[in-house]
């Protein structure tokens, strides 16, 4: 087996989306733009109210997925297919927006801390234009691994015997909430030809066997190839580690839309504007 390195630490850059919510973006920047399949990493967090509060009103996508995770705080979803819910800490929402959704994500708490985390994971053609999907999972409905050295919550994949919710995806991605106790290993397997890489919450880290830079909050670690994952504490840790199969297709990319060709996006856009969009 060979043993993973890493590629490449980069600093998560301050942004803002929605009406204003204040977030930090690690994938979608100019230095980790497309990390196939992944498209887009968000943190977004805060204790004051003020730059979360206006939320994520109602706005479109189409071409991908959208996996959000909520560490702390409360938000409300509501789409264009009817699915409504109420995100409570360590709750996951799985929405696949096929060829079309609208759908909004607002603060359902006046105030406190806020974290949570956004994955935008891309779509193959032959998937872009399917029927929108729901998938609301309870903190209590993930697989979970723990021991006397770690915690390994699991929200897609497989870590000893604790199995994630998403099963039987076309990019059989892999999503950890992994918290390590300081001079603790956590070790893993990556099925070959997968891309990965680890977002560090608090805390740092050394990855393989070569020394690399040190590591901070807030750093995304993208990792390079290979099957044998070896992941050192310093010092009591918290990190996501995501993987999943490349696509391998051309993209296109219109705000919330992502599809093969440029001419898909413009239909897109007309889709939206003449009120076709969400017609199921």
């Amino acid at each position: 087996m060979t043993q993973v390195e890493v590629k490449k630490i980069i600093k998560a850059l301050n942004a803002s989306d929605g009406a204003g919510v204040k977030l930090k973006r690690s994938i979608g920047t100019p230095e980790a733009d497309y990390i196939d399949p992944f498209l887009m990493l968000d943190e977004f967090g805060s204790e004051n109210k003020e730059d979360y509060v206006a939320g994520f009103p109602p706005h479109p996508h189409r071409g991908i997925e959208t996996v959000t995770y909520m560490l702390h705080g409360e938000f409300e979803h509501e789409d264009s297919t009817g699915s409504k819910g109420k995100m409570a800490p360590g709750d996951v929402q799985w929405m696949k927006t096929g060829r079309g959704i609208i759908h909004s994500e607002m603060p359902a708490m006046a105030g406190g801390k806020l974290l949570g985390f956004q994955l935008w994971i891309n779509m193959p053609a032959k998937l872009k234009k399917n029927k929108p999907e729901y998938l609301y999972i309870k903190n209590n409905e993930l697989g979970v691994h723990k021991d006397s050295e770690k915690t390994v919550k699991v929200i897609a994949g497989k870590y000893e015997k604790a199995v994630g919710p998403q099963t039987n995806h076309n990019v059989e991605p892999i999503y950890f909430h992994i918290v390590l106790n300081e001079k603790k290993e956590f070790k893993c397997e990556i099925p070959e030809g997968h891309n990965s890489f680890i977002y560090l919450l608090k805390g740092q880290l050394q990855i393989g066997e070569k020394e690399h830079n040190k590591t901070s909050d807030s750093n995304l670690i993208l990792l390079g190839r290979g099957n044998k994952l070896t992941v050192k504490a310093n010092k009591k840790t918290e990190f996501l580690f995501i993987a999943g199969k490349p696509i391998g297709e051309p993209i296109a990319r219109g705000g919330p839309f992502v599809m093969n060709t440029k001419a898909e996006i413009l239909e897109a856009i007309q889709d939206y504007n003449n009120g076709t969009f969400a017609k199921y």
